[in-house]
């Protein structure tokens, strides 16, 4: 399969055959491949990356490999490449094997390795500069307001929306919304989707004529990614969409491209299921042989694990079509063995991927998951206490009265765990940040330090911090701002310390909301409060000195104990360096500083870094999203709170933007994009917006399947009867309908029911 320098093939010495023995199907197909494509679908605890890392020092020591002549191997995050990086090289140092053959890098770094190493083809200069996030965003806003200037027919298209009797507060208020919410959004949404499907603005364009619609939605979409180009290209600046698209113009150089094949053996990539479309074409033309054209690659993936298809441009479609392909040639293999969890744990897993698809009514072309059962270890398999015995039943699942009963009952099973062994591993799994918070408040309430809580999303709020400063000392420096006021009142919500409502209509009349006129209406009580807060942030700009105004700040913000050291040291560290730059010390200044400080993302916060394994510590209880739990495992897992609102949930259209149609723009375009990109038939505004919700509830699904899989000896799960509207009012409590897993569950482990 490989050219002639590569045969003839070594034998695998004692210890590598040792190690292939002991190898789990699925594992021993990565092992065994000498070449072409190979697809690997995995179950949840399958050990995709010991079966990587094992297959990879094997095929170095088959083929020789070296620093010349390199096995790529490419994965989603940091962490992950460094995990396997280590992996690798223990295996290797294992088999007194050189260590030049490989290199591990994410997709990101792979692409801005060759974009860099030819910037007269890539387009990038080499002093462009990598935006970050905070850049992009004022990117967005200044796409939004150039492309309002070019196109105001549009805009005024939007404005008017479904009905409109021309009345100038409603107009001010609707042009607000589509500027700060509408608009970004979208801008933000078609900008990933259609980049990382290869689509440029003009294609984007053209999709229009195929699919007319009342508010053009598409050819907004399309001016306003033309806009956005515009600006980076201006600036000198990329971002990590377009660095993929900088390497494919490398790659598609014929020198550039045989410069790159040339040093590379073959591809391994894991985590393939949240790979987009050019992310595989940039893999699929880097791992194909330059004489034969055949495609030496392994893409390894739980496409049951695919959980950021509605919020980024990872489309689990395209690694189930590839293992289709890859079937039709027979050269799929299924990674299904697991040791991780207990059986029952496995069971319930293995009911809920059932149920879920034969319940499931959708347009798409395929199922919430691909057809694949979780199932135990092989007896005399070599991982230390697979599919352990069960804490207790292995799976509890209970309807408390409310939440806080819930957490009751997790604090009294908690104690009990650690009451018969002090170092079990505990997670509680929430879908949002606010439900974390409102568990880890309340155990601390009924167990003070009984428990040792670990709050994920405490550290993520401090990481916020200087944002949210910089967005109350605007307002402070220039309160009539419409901007900046809608801003620090989306902080002061955030923290609760003044009631939700819509601030569209607050900010057209800065000055009105603030200090009304007799004459004015009678403000709501909820806006008498707002505009009582904002009034205390400007007294404090008159009266206090200025390193006094972030410590007020984050007392009025009413941050906990970490947060303050954190804002105390950002105060710290600003006066600092006014002190060095000038003589300066104006609320100005300090501004500039702070919007270094957010623009760079360059602030650490007070005990704001943890490795994986603070997340799994024994003796500890983690309170962290789903989302983050991908890829961790715990002794015990808890899942409160499964409610029908959240899991499978439904797509929402915001209050504010309801004058538009019972749709979002963002998602119609989405929908529509990826219909193009699927190859079907474009979908009008209405069977967009369904086919966008069906794709949110499978994902739903999907992360609650992730969850239960974290889960080795105690799966533990609930939904209260009465659960509030919304987390921000966690008090707020209502009859809640559970999601409808938890009754299916319930009567096929009825022994279950706690």
């Amino acid at each position: 399969m490989f050219p002639p320098e590569t045969q003839p093939i070594p034998p695998l010495g004692s210890m590598l055959e040792s190690w292939h023995d002991r190898l789990r199907p699925g594992q021993r197909e990565i092992a065994d491949w000498t070449g072409g494509r190979l697809a690997v679908s995995a179950v949840p605890g399958a050990g995709k990356s010991t079966g990587m890392a094992v297959a990879a020092a094997i095929a170095i020591a088959r083929h020789q490999l070296h620093a010349g002549k390199q096995l790529v191997i490419v994965t989603f995050t940091r962490s992950a490449a460094a995990n396997l990086k280590g992996k690798i090289r223990t295996y290797l140092r294992e088999f007194n094997l050189p260590m030049g053959g490989f290199t591990v890098q994410t997709l990101h770094g792979l692409a801005w390795s060759i974009a860099r190493s030819a910037p007269s083809v890539s387009g990038i200069s080499s002093d462009a500069v990598l935006m970050t996030m905070n850049q992009g965003h004022r990117l967005v806003r200044g796409t939004v307001e150039q492309w309002i200037l070019e196109r105001p027919e549009l805009f005024q298209r939007l404005v008017e929306g479904q009905q409109f009797d021309g009345e100038e507060t409603e107009r001010l208020r609707r042009q607000a919304v589509l500027r700060t919410e509408v608009l970004p959004a979208l801008a933000l949404t078609v900008i990933q989707e259609a980049k990382k499907s290869g689509l440029k603005p003009e294609d984007v364009l053209r999709l229009q004529a195929r699919s007319p619609d009342e508010y053009s939605v598409l050819a907004i979409s399309a001016g306003l990614y033309q806009h956005y180009q515009q600006q980076l290209r201006s600036r000198n600046w990329i971002d990590y969409d377009e660095m993929m698209v900088a390497a494919l113009r490398v790659l598609q150089n014929p020198a550039c491209l045989e410069q790159w094949r040339s040093r590379v053996f073959a591809v391994f990539e894991d985590e393939a299921q949240d790979s987009s479309p050019l992310q595989t074409q940039l893999l699929e033309i880097l791992s194909t042989h330059p004489e034969t054209q055949q495609q030496n690659l392994i893409r390894v993936g739980d496409p049951n694990q695919a959980i950021n298809s509605t919020f980024t441009p990872a489309d689990p479609i395209f690694f189930r079509n590839f293992c289709d392909r890859c079937a039709e040639e027979e050269t799929l293999a299924e990674m299904t063995q697991a040791g991780r969890s207990s059986t029952i744990i496995l069971d319930a897993a293995n009911f809920v991927l059932d149920w879920v698809n034969a319940r499931a009514i959708t347009e798409a072309k395929s199922l919430p998951f691909r057809t694949q059962h979780i199932m135990p270890v092989s007896f005399g398999d070599p991982q230390p206490d697979a599919n352990p015995a069960p804490e207790g039943l292995g799976l509890e699942i209970h309807r408390p009265n409310d939440t806080f009963e819930t957490v009751e009952r997790i604090g009294d099973r908690v104690l009990e765990l650690f009451e018969n062994n002090p170092e079990t591993s505990v997670a509680i799994l929430v879908r949002t940040n606010d439900q974390g918070k409102f568990i880890a408040s309340e155990l601390k309430k009924l167990h003070g330090d009984a428990i040792s809580i670990f709050e994920v999303g405490e550290q993520e709020r401090r990481s916020h911090i200087p944002a949210e400063m910089m967005a109350l000392l605007q307002f402070c420096d220039r309160p009539h701002s419409p901007d900046y006021l809608k801003n620090a009142l989306a902080v002061l919500v955030r923290h609760k310390r003044i009631p939700q409502q819509d601030f569209n209509a607050l900010v057209i009349e800065p000055e009105q909301f603030l200090y009304p006129s007799a004459i004015a209406p009678q403000p709501s009580d909820e806006t008498q409060m707002a505009a009582r807060v904002c009034r205390s942030l400007l007294k404090s700009r008159i009266e206090l000195p200025l390193y006094q105004l972030i410590p007020f700040c984050a007392y009025a913000l009413d941050y906990d104990q970490g947060e303050l050291a954190t804002s105390d040291k950002l105060a710290d560290r600003i006066l600092q360096q006014m002190a060095q730059q000038s003589q300066e010390t104006s609320l100005g200044e300090m501004l500039n500083i702070l919007g270094e400080i957010v623009i760079s993302e360059q602030f650490e916060p007070v005990n704001g870094d943890a490795g994986d394994d603070q997340y799994t510590q024994g003796g500890q209880v983690t309170v962290i999203t789903m989302h983050k739990a991908k890829g961790l495992d715990w002794d015990a897992v808890f899942i409160p709170f499964l409610h029908e609102a959240m899991i499978p949930g439904k797509l929402y259209v915001p209050q504010p933007a309801a004058f538009l149609g019972s749709f979002t723009l963002s998602e119609v375009a989405r929908a529509q994009i990826r219909a193009e990109v699927h190859g079907d038939v474009l979908p009008n505004l209405v069977t967009a917006w369904k086919r966008a919700e069906e794709l949110k509830q499978a994902e739903e699904y999907r992360l609650l399947y992730v969850a239960m899989t974290r889960a080795k000896r105690l799966l533990w799960m609930s939904a209260a009867r009465r659960a509030p509207f919304t987390w921000s009012k966690p008090e707020g409590l209502g009859d809640r309908p559970a999601c409808p897993v938890i009754p299916a569950l319930l009567k096929q482990f009825p022994n279950c029911r706690r």
